[in-house]
């Protein structure tokens, strides 16, 4: 999702690769559940994080989403239908907190959940990181390698997804900005859910060649 914010009035000033070290370690949170109690609905997934809980939860996209107990919904992100994490409203939490406020998928966490409170800045077709400073309240943080903090396998085939679907999501847009009438923007937008999200992934086979699979169908159009 697009931020338009001041990158100065957020950030540290200074932009990082996953093999830094920077000042974010909290100790595993040591009891805190604060960011999983302010989310909203800005924890927005992307096809990673699907087949992650697909696999993790042993559930289907439209299961994820089946009933008023369901852990996602969709919502509207700058002009695509995007599925986030749901909250719990008697909680007033992630749907996925614990009652003893810890995280319930913590092995399989969306990517934005292992981010923060890392963010990522796009320029120049590359991305870095950079600390969001006014997020974790967690006093005397230590250093960690954002490596070892984002915990993901085969970090450099995700850093790469991670950039390929920022692409994707802002050709989508452009395209869109093109279309005006209102039945032709609908098809389109159904039609981008169902090729990257509900159409289910295997997930006995590696979800980047999957992916790239789809990719290759939404540039060459015959997703539609």
């Amino acid at each position: 999702m697009n931020r338009e914010v001041d990158i100065n009035e957020i950030s540290d000033g200074r932009r990082y690769r996953s093999s830094d070290m920077v000042k974010i370690g909290c100790s595993d949170c040591d009891g805190c559940s604060d960011c999983c109690r302010q989310v909203d609905d800005t924890v927005i997934l992307d096809p990673y994080d699907i087949f992650q809980l697909r696999k993790g939860l042993d559930m289907t996209f439209d299961a994820l989403m089946a009933d008023d107990e369901s852990a996602i919904e969709l919502g509207h992100a700058d002009g695509l239908l995007l599925p986030h994490l749901k909250i719990n409203t008697k909680a007033g939490a992630c749907s996925f907190l614990g009652s003893d406020g810890r995280c319930t998928i913590h092995g399989f966490r969306p990517g934005f959940c292992r981010l923060y409170p890392l963010g990522r800045i796009y320029e120049n077709g590359d991305f870095t990181y950079f600390i969001q400073v006014n997020e974790c309240p967690y006093p005397n943080k230590t250093k960690v390698k954002i490596k070892k903090w984002l915990g993901v396998e085969n970090l450099p085939a995700y850093e790469a997804f991670v950039l390929k679907w920022h692409d994707v999501l802002d050709d989508a847009r452009k395209e869109l900005s093109d279309v005006t009438d209102q039945s032709e923007r609908s098809k389109y937008i159904v039609s981008f859910l169902k090729l990257f999200y509900q159409t289910p992934y295997e997930t006995d086979r590696p979800f980047y060649e999957q992916f790239n699979e789809r990719l290759a169908d939404f540039e060459s159009g015959t997703s539609s």
